[in-house]
């Protein structure tokens, strides 16, 4: 037998039964001992158009009742390699988004303390710039993959720094990011100026509109990410809202013409063979899409995070 937690499988007990936890894996207290920690971080206060981000962790869990432990695409098997566990809800407060971004560092110092790596369940994108700050006194500045519609570089939004638009902004004030190592993917839509995409380019991060990823596969893209990259620490942040919302309605700004699952798919699977620190999927706001599906997507993206992460061998690559 394993000494690694297996997720709870669908012929030892009903897909909609079992604990409310990440693919249904056992729950812990605290990263100790883990190799990687699902954090759920149930936040919206710093959303800007429909609220609701704080419930997305909640239904990612929910709909992550139907991953299975063995990749059927690239053949990797995370929970014969990896120690992973589900160690709950950052206890954000939720009326003073300022305090929550200190409590949200102070909580992934622990979480890297402990050696594990952690996969986010957002929650509003402001999330990512605390988590990049611990990062940042763990591994120093970090290459970023970072998957959205959004650029999220704006100084401020209704004249506060803290906001879901502004937290790239923030970690490269922050001296958080590897400039030159930043790659943005699936920007796209209406902006104020030019600079609403450009800002990032003047600071030698590259940034692939999605009018650039239509109709094609992102796999030469994700080979030129890999070898810009190279053995750098690595953060991946996944905007739910990078894909195209006939795909994914559930989330609070949605854009038309953006990436297609399998795109997104591409993605995260090229950052295979990357030295991958963290990850998060943000964004899902449950209201808007009743179905499920939103969050059902996202549960599937964090799981191939998983499955990319360094120490999970890779299988069949297509």
């Amino acid at each position: 037998m394993s000494g690694f937690n297996q997720p709870l499988g669908g012929n030892e007990m009903a897909r909609f039964g079992g604990p409310a936890t990440m693919m249904r894996l056992p729950a812990q207290v605290g990263a100790k001992g883990l190799d990687v920690a699902f954090i759920g971080i149930p936040m919206d206060h710093g959303t800007s158009n429909r609220s609701g981000t704080r419930l997305g962790p909640r239904q990612i869990r929910d709909e992550s009742r139907m991953l299975r432990p063995y990749n059927m695409a690239t053949g990797a098997a995370p929970f014969d390699h990896l120690q992973v566990a589900d160690i709950g809800d950052v206890p954000i407060n939720t009326f003073d988004l300022k305090k929550t971004v200190d409590i949200i560092t102070d909580y992934y110092d622990g979480v890297l303390a402990e050696g594990a790596i952690p996969l986010t369940l957002g929650g509003d994108h402001t999330l990512t710039w605390p988590i990049l700050r611990a990062m940042k006194k763990k591994h120093g500045p970090v290459a970023l993959i970072h998957v959205d519609a959004h650029a999220d570089i704006n100084d401020t939004m209704f004249g506060e720094k803290v906001a879901h638009g502004c937290p790239f902004r923030r970690a490269w004030e922050d001296g958080c990011l590897i400039n030159d190592k930043v790659f943005q993917i699936g920007l796209r839509g209406t902006g104020y100026s030019p600079e609403d995409f450009d800002w990032g380019r003047k600071n030698g991060w590259t940034v692939v509109q999605a009018e650039d990823c239509w109709h094609k596969s992102l796999k030469p893209l994700m080979d030129e990410v890999r070898a810009q990259i190279g053995d750098a620490p690595c953060y991946l942040s996944y905007d739910i809202d990078s894909l195209d919302p006939a795909f994914a309605p559930g989330t609070g700004t949605v854009e038309p013409g953006g990436l297609t699952i399998w795109q997104g798919l591409e993605i995260v699977r090229g950052a295979a063979g990357l030295n991958l620190v963290g990850g998060d999927l943000v964004e899902v706001s449950p209201p808007y899409d009743p179905s499920g599906n939103t969050a059902l997507i996202g549960a599937n993206l964090l799981y191939e995070m998983l499955c990319v992460l360094p120490g999970v061998p890779q299988g069949v690559r297509r």
